[in-house]
């Protein structure tokens, strides 16, 4: 099991060049990478997110980066030399017709427009893929091993919780057939009381009886309870993502707990249902965190 949230940082070095790759995480019921290349980098980003996707099943990931080329530029300075001797040519006639000093220097000559042209040698675009995609297989791998102690955590308490409901619920199995023999004792004593004679229609009271024994009849809901519960601590023992099926098992869980409040006319029962129901919405809380 391993939680959502994480962070997680990987570099790659080739040569002067020097990629770093920062991955965060957070909940999210799918899988939703958020890049920020521009478009100059735009051919490294199919990598990145494949590196992503063979580890991280579920979550917002926001992924971020730096791309940065040390030591000696790889720039290059060229001189249109054509064009620096037609700047010089019309600056000495300049100076001859205007009989000024000649002070022409190269200087001011390589300052006239267009007479410099600086250029970056193309871009080696698998080299940058790899680099880039090696820095977030190691991001990616940082953040898991986050993911996988948050996750120790989680599992940990999930066990905990859903072994909480287990013990109520044992209590409400022990506590249901209790409820009809209370309702019986208690029906008989008060129709015995508003008729002044210990002697009461027994087959009338066995139709009550058997009326409401029918309406808080909740062996059902335990047993499916009980079945959802099973599969939901199989889950928390697996090692493949189950936050989608374990949130799916909550909510089973939820509906057969409301029903045996609705039908639970006994006060010990109705204190059962709610401390299964407070510990289920700490599992819902908890399950929002894991992948």
């Amino acid at each position: 099991m391993k939680s959502m949230t994480g962070y997680g940082k990987g570099e790659a070095v080739s040569g002067n060049k020097k990629v770093t790759i920062e991955i965060k995480a957070v909940n999210n019921r799918f899988l939703d990478i958020n890049t920020r290349f521009p478009k100059s980098l735009s051919y490294v980003e199919d990598g990145v997110r494949k590196s992503i996707q063979q580890v991280i099943k579920r979550g917002t990931l926001d992924v971020y980066y730096t791309y940065e080329v040390t030591g000696e530029s790889d720039k290059t300075v060229d001189v249109n030399m054509p064009l620096a001797e037609r700047y010089a040519s019309a600056m000495k006639r300049a100076a001859a017709e205007l009989e000024l000093p000649d002070d022409i220097t190269i200087s001011s000559v390589l300052k006239m427009p267009d007479v410099l042209t600086v250029s970056a040698a193309e871009e080696d675009r698998d080299e940058v893929t790899a680099m880039f995609t090696a820095a977030a297989s190691k991001a990616v791998a940082a953040l898991d091993e986050m993911r996988i102690t948050e996750g120790k955590t989680a599992r940990a308490d999930l066990a905990r919780l859903v072994t909480n409901i287990l013990t109520s619920l044992k209590k409400a199995i022990t506590r249901a057939p209790i409820v009809v023999t209370d309702y019986k004792e208690k029906l008989t004593a008060r129709i015995a009381e508003l008729i002044g004679s210990p002697v009461v229609d027994e087959a009338r009271i066995a139709t009550e009886v058997a009326v409401f024994a029918d309406k808080c009849d909740i062996n059902e809901e335990i047993s499916r309870l009980g079945s959802h519960i099973s599969q939901f601590t199989d889950a928390l023992e697996s090692k493949e993502p189950q936050g989608r099926r374990l949130d799916f098992l909550s909510q089973e869980m939820n509906r057969e707990i409301n029903t045996m409040g609705s039908k639970a006319n006994d006060l010990e029962l109705s204190r059962l249902v709610i401390e299964m129901k407070n510990e289920l919405e700490k599992i819902k809380e908890q399950i929002r965190n894991v992948e």
